[in-house]
């Protein structure tokens, strides 16, 4: 996945220390996460979970230096709770088919790859879509133009080659809240 973005290291008028403010954030976010997965703690999520954290904020806080207000809005968190069922059920959904279509005694398969169109324009929702696209079986993310607003998608069973009829059955559906929460 690549995101080819110009300009500096930060958005206009984010000083290094918003920079730092968010990763600290992020920090504190991922290990409450931790927290709750793991509970009740241990002696091995102790020592993992803090600088676990401390990676994926130092790698991934780059994400959120720009537009760090964001999460600040109560409502971003409402629907990423509504996404993570959505997510779940598409992916159960998504293993149904492909089960069906190995099952199948002809292996009735139309593999292609195709062109989506995304709304989305922030790198951390452009991430999450590809990532979302990738986890659900049967599809998986080739490659993201965000300046073009194009995803390529490998699809195990082309039912739209149209790049707006792709789009309604690929993205769409994710789409739909990635933007509320990330835009």
């Amino acid at each position: 996945m690549r995101f080819a973005r110009g300009g500096g290291r930060g958005a206009p008028g984010v000083s290094a220390g918003g920079g730092m403010k968010s990763r600290l954030i992020l920090f504190v976010l991922g290990l409450a996460v931790w927290a709750v997965l793991t509970w009740p703690p241990t002696a091995r999520a102790c020592l993992f979970g803090p600088p676990a954290s401390l990676l994926a904020a130092l790698l991934a806080g780059e994400m959120f230096v720009r537009r760090p207000y964001a999460l600040k809005d109560p409502m971003r968190y409402a629907y990423f709770a509504l996404y993570l069922p959505l997510f779940v059920w598409e992916c159960v959904k998504g293993n149904i088919h492909v089960a069906r279509l190995i099952c199948h005694p002809d292996l009735p398969i139309n593999p292609g790859i195709v062109k989506v169109r995304t709304r989305l324009k922030s790198e951390t929702g452009l991430a999450f879509l590809d990532c979302s696209i990738t986890l659900t079986p049967g599809t998986m993310t080739v490659d993201t133009d965000p300046d073009g607003g194009f995803i390529y998608v490998h699809w195990i069973d082309v039912k739209a080659v149209d790049v707006d009829g792709a789009t309604r059955r690929i993205v769409d559906i994710f789409e739909r809240i990635l933007v509320r929460i990330f835009e």
